[in-house]
């Protein structure tokens, strides 16, 4: 496994970390201490959890990913040897992600949910806290299109930042960074932290894959010279770059089978382009999974990429991509789908 710094920071993170978003929903506690166990054996030392887990969020389920991870965590004894990154929710979107009462990114909204992340983590800190996503309306979560709008968000980036500093100063967490942010929300952020003297971001998780290139456009830039890199989730579109879901396929017990709401990435354009891409996996003898990954984590802008499984098997190949570098043949006839399918699924 290789190790990477991430600027501006102590943390080094492992170029593959563990995704969890499945502990308690599609995976049971014993499946999640499983997977931890054989992802830090093979040299993983980065776990990715969020209040909201497990995903779909259920009022039910809310805090179970984060349970099964501070046990695991208490039965092991291995804290202080990996680096532990949790979010914060933003305002809720739905009555699913409803966690709290006025859900805002104010410090009584934080504070709460950091303390009660420490708690079902069985930890004094976090390495990363993250702003899950942001205050204001703005694109994210596959939104293309930013709307206008005379509103004033409740809560200042200022306000959120200033809370977070101070969740810094108790010691209870280490570094902070954003989540499905865009390139005016990070700049803010870093411009906010100069000017007032507060922590600077150190890292943004958004999604990133073959079908969703859409970090390139203006965060690519910022991640070159300002050093704030990208955490890649979803770099297999939710499975949908195995080519498992092509042709209407519905394997049982696939993410996008059980859960109807999971369609972002199955659109036609995106059909074509994961067929297009598998094809190039199939005459190069390639894993078409792990060219996906590949291609996420060969990206100068990637500190590391996420893995997501929800069977050992899966896991287990995904993180052997980890050997795999593309030839540049391979690179250029993927930049050729690209070419063609652009936008497939933002």
């Amino acid at each position: 496994m290789h190790y990477h710094r991430i600027p501006h920071s102590s943390l080094e993170i492992s170029r593959l970390g563990l995704g969890t978003m499945t502990f308690g929903e599609q995976n049971s506690e014993a499946d999640a201490h499983e997977q931890l166990d054989y992802a830090v054996a093979q040299g993983i030392n980065l776990i990715d959890v969020a209040e909201m887990y497990p995903v779909p969020p259920r009022p039910e389920t809310q805090g179970l990913t984060e349970t099964y991870v501070g046990n695991w965590l208490h039965k092991r004894g291995n804290r202080e040897k990996l680096v532990i990154a949790s979010k914060v929710s933003g305002p809720a979107r739905n009555s699913d992600n409803s966690i709290r009462p006025n859900q805002i990114l104010d410090r009584k909204n934080i504070r709460e949910a950091l303390d009660a992340s420490l708690k079902r983590l069985q930890t004094d800190y976090l390495d990363l806290y993250q702003v899950h996503w942001p205050q204001r309306a703005t694109n994210c979560f596959g939104k293309l299109g930013y709307e206008w709008s005379d509103s004033t968000p409740p809560v200042t980036l200022l306000e959120t930042l200033e809370a977070l500093a101070d969740c810094q100063r108790a010691g209870k967490i280490r570094y902070i960074g954003v989540s499905n942010e865009t390139a005016w929300g990070v700049m803010r952020y870093l411009q906010l932290a100069e000017k007032h003297e507060l922590p600077r971001i150190v890292a943004i998780q958004n999604p990133y894959s073959l079908l969703n290139r859409s970090f390139e456009v203006g965060l690519s830039e910022i991640a070159q010279h300002e050093g704030i890199e990208l955490l890649a989730y979803s770099c297999l579109a939710f499975g949908t770059l195995t080519g498992k879901y092509l042709n209407g396929a519905r394997p049982a017990g696939a993410r996008n089978t059980l859960f109807s709401r999971f369609t972002r990435y199955s659109g036609e354009p995106a059909n074509q382009a994961v067929a297009a891409y598998v094809e190039i996996a199939g005459r190069h003898g390639l894993d078409p999974a792990q060219m996906a990954l590949a291609f996420v984590r060969q990206q100068p802008f990637v500190a590391s990429t996420l893995l997501g499984a929800t069977t050992m098997e899966q896991l287990k190949s995904n993180i052997d991509s980890q050997h795999l570098e593309l030839s540049d043949e391979v690179r250029e006839e993927l930049e050729a789908v690209h070419r063609n399918w652009t936008y497939p699924a933002p």
